[in-house]
């Protein structure tokens, strides 16, 4: 209460007082952000400094083990990796590069005051074009997760976000991961977010570029693709794209992050985390994504962050602890991982050959693989049986007496006979899928019967000629018909057994519709797993392996047809 009375008394120097302490106050806090901001400017105008010393020294660019931020000011330029065809992000046209990405990557050499250089890249080859020093700076869309951290020294802080979106036909009733299961999904190789969707029981469609998944949906290749938002946001500005497509849901929030090569880029990546910081601190990001036309939520975010005092150290280096975590992938493991990477070790120590086998590391790659094993079994032997059916039934029609069962049969076998065998798949695939709900059991069913079909329309014609032949040996008599079909299936035996064979070779091109077979397996493996070398060798023995088998078995067939020819 006296203080009260106090402080009413002497009203004036209380609001006096209560002035000074609110510009003091704001005195330490300018203070200490032109402090901070001071620290981040002077350590990157010191380490620019050095390094363009370095450079200038006689010899320095031609010394062994130089950091590329040294080798960029040697070169008076640097080389950044961009996407092509990604709308708002990356675009070339007439030579012209556009994009946020593309003005992101010249305002960073603006500030490093060289040239620059820009060269394409595709989600497959971003990080591989670093380590093979083709590139110096990658900035590709690209997702900041765990499993990168080990591929590429990712810059901090991020200079973009965004998430995983699933995109079809708005008649198409999926909002959640279980109704995915067994449906064919459009992605890009490399997307990090495929793993998850192989996880759900989904099958992947893979493609180089995903520029052209927009189109794949509108010409139904696709009833379904998955990539990020800030993709597919360009495309929803399409009135035509946006009455016909919606997003389904989405997942996989993730920081994109620029990245340079994990060796020899220790200077250029300290130099690029100071740059990215100052450039969030600025709003220079905002700047330029308001330029072209891109969501700011995730930068203006970002501004009041790195404009904290605390998140520049006194030394003036980006506090880790201000910037966002690299989203988790980890995988289930195998629980025999370890000793498959035990072999590994082993493999590279004795023989010097690097083994990569993440499908036996990995759960759902393994899941896939043993699934894609028996799916190719089924789908082997289910070929070959249906060959040899198509092959009896059609020989047999064709050797009628009778036109009219003789004449279709022969359009039908023309037809097959003519008609490329991915073909035959596509329609068949087609008629399966419109005759019953999609499902992968569907897909391996009319891949056997279109396999069954194109092969044994080609023995069956087989089967013909020896008929005709043999009818012509017994003088053309309808007596001498008894016994005529068995003798001429004993008499082709070589060519049934070729197209018996031929289909067992074939399978792995029912890969193309979708059936879940192994190479099918593997391809969806490598979508989200290393060892691409490794995994495509083992479908090249596991077929060889196979087809070794077939012809043992199918030998001891032919030598039972012709001794019944023998018999006959």
């Amino acid at each position: 209460m006296m203080a009260t009375t106090r402080c009413t008394a002497l009203a004036p120097l209380c609001a006096l007082f209560r002035a000074f302490v609110t510009v003091a106050g704001l005195f330490v806090a300018a203070t200490s952000q032109a402090r901070q901001d001071a620290s981040a400017d002077a350590t990157l105008v010191r380490l620019l400094a050095d390094a363009r010393a370095e450079a200038a020294v006689p010899g320095g660019c031609a010394k062994p083990g130089t950091d590329r931020l040294v080798r960029i000011f040697c070169d008076k330029q640097i080389r950044v990796g961009v996407r092509e065809n990604y709308p708002l992000f990356g675009a070339s046209e007439s030579e012209t590069r556009s994009g946020y990405d593309i003005d992101v990557a010249r305002a960073i050499a603006r500030n490093l005051k060289v040239d620059i250089t820009f060269s394409r890249v595709t989600p497959a080859n971003r990080i591989a074009l670093l380590a093979d020093d083709r590139i110096d700076l990658t900035i590709a869309t690209m997702g900041h997760n765990m499993q990168r951290d080990g591929q590429a020294r990712f810059i901090r802080p991020h200079y973009y976000q965004s998430e995983t979106i699933l995109v079809g036909p708005r008649a198409l009733a999926v909002k959640d991961w279980h109704e995915i299961a067994g449906r064919t999904i459009c992605v890009t190789i490399g997307n990090g977010s495929n793993a998850q969707i192989v996880s759900h029981g989904a099958r992947l469609m893979l493609f180089d570029d995903a520029g052209v998944l927009p189109e794949r949906l509108r010409d139904e290749t696709c009833s379904l693709a998955a990539q990020d938002d800030s993709f597919f946001a360009f495309h929803f500005t399409d009135p035509a794209f946006d009455a016909r497509q919606a997003k389904k849901f989405g997942f996989a929030q993730i920081p994109w992050g620029m990245a340079v090569a994990r060796t020899g880029s220790d200077r250029l990546g300290a130099a690029l985390d100071l740059i990215s910081a100052i450039f969030h601190r600025d709003g220079v990001f905002i700047d330029i994504a308001r330029t072209n036309r891109i969501g700011t939520g995730f930068l203006e975010t970002q501004r009041e962050v790195w404009n904290r005092a605390e998140c520049i150290t006194s030394n003036g280096k980006v506090d880790l602890a201000c910037v966002l975590p690299a989203l988790d992938t980890a995988l289930e493991s195998t629980s025999f991982a370890t000793s498959i990477t035990e072999f590994e070790n082993w493999v590279a120590a004795r023989i010097g050959i690097t083994l990569t086998l993440p499908m036996f590391k990995i759960a759902p790659a393994w899941s896939l693989l043993k699934a894609g094993v028996v799916n190719s079994l089924i789908l082997v032997v289910g070929a070959i049986a249906a060959t040899l059916c198509f092959a009896l039934l059609l020989g047999a029609a064709l050797g009628s007496r009778y036109r009219l069962l003789r004449w279709p049969t022969w359009a039908l076998t023309v037809t097959m006979q003519s008609s490329p065998v991915v073909l035959t798949l596509v329609i068949a695939a087609a008629m399966a899928q419109t005759l019953f709900a999609y499902s992968s059991t569907a897909v391996l069913w009319a891949a056997i019967l279109a396999l069954g079909l194109a092969n044994g329309s080609n023995a069956g014609h087989a089967i013909a000629e020896a008929m005709v032949t043999l009818r012509a040996e017994r003088c053309g008599g309808t007596a001498g018909d008894a016994g005529l079909f068995s003798a001429a299936v004993s008499r082709s035996a070589t060519q049934i057994i070729s197209f018996l064979i031929n289909a067992a070779k074939g399978t792995p091109i029912a890969s193309f519709i979708g059936a879940p077979e192994l190479l099918s397996a593997l391809t969806d493996i490598t979508s989200f797993a290393s060892g691409r070398a490794t995994t495509y060798s083992m479908v090249l023995i596991f077929y060889i392996v196979v087809v070794v088998i077939v012809v043992l078995l199918c030998g001891k067939l032919r030598a039972f047809l012709e001794r019944r020819q023998v018999i006959v």
